[in-house]
């Protein structure tokens, strides 16, 4: 095994959870679990710490906000007061109608059912990419982190390692391109790989850890 190959294997077996596992979001495809990574795409997207988002996710499900109808039909209140439970304070009022606004649209559009926006798109991960981005309050970014999660029970979008990932792969001193950090990577499931790889870009010390078990 190469020093690289071990450099993968660390980060990934210490720190390999995908943001909707820790979210607590069973994904699969099918509406609601869709719904909740949507929307945990959302937080995440925005400059907060990412623990912050994940814990005010959980707060909205926890809530009763788990799909698109009930989410608007929560009053613009109760998810001020979801957020703000989450520590999302900085943002919860432009979040909470954004929010609102996202699951109108999605229900009005496509059903509720994000599966119907993955048909739209055709197998075309560009086009997936931009309709996503149609959601209100999900630019680029936002838009990324869906599809890098998404990609587990979406197998047209794998394999998906987006800017953030690949500079998680830089900072452990691994080749930015994403066919070689997937062979790098064997068996490891894409959507595993590009969750660790985020985690490294965002935290210097996850770094650190992989390279030190590696070592």
């Amino acid at each position: 095994m190469s020093s690289r190959e071990s450099v993968v294997r660390e980060l990934v077996r210490a720190h390999g959870q995908t943001f909707a596992e820790e979210a607590g979001i069973k994904l699969r495809d099918t509406p609601q679990p869709l719904y909740q990574l949507l929307v945990l795409a959302h937080l995440l997207s925005a400059r907060i710490r990412g623990s912050i988002a994940v814990d005010t996710a959980r707060e909205l499900f926890d809530a009763g906000m788990r799909d698109p109808r009930r989410m608007a039909d929560a009053s613009w209140q109760q998810r001020v007061d979801a957020l703000g439970r989450g520590g999302y304070r900085r943002y919860d009022e432009r979040t909470a109608t954004q929010l609102g606004d996202e699951a109108e649209l999605l229900t009005e559009r496509w059903g509720g059912d994000l599966r119907r926006m993955r048909k739209e798109a055709d197998g075309k991960v560009s086009e997936l990419r931009r309709l996503i981005q149609e959601m209100p309050g999900l630019g680029p970014a936002g838009a990324d982190i869906f599809l890098r999660e998404v990609q587990r029970v979406w197998p047209e979008v794998a394999p998906y390692l987006d800017d953030k990932a690949l500079k998680g792969a830089e900072r452990l001193g691994l080749p930015k391109d994403q066919d070689r950090l997937v062979k790098l990577a064997g068996n490891t499931e894409p959507a595993v790989l590009a969750a660790a790889l985020v985690r490294a870009a965002l935290d210097k010390e996850v770094a650190e850890d992989s390279l030190r078990r590696a070592g």
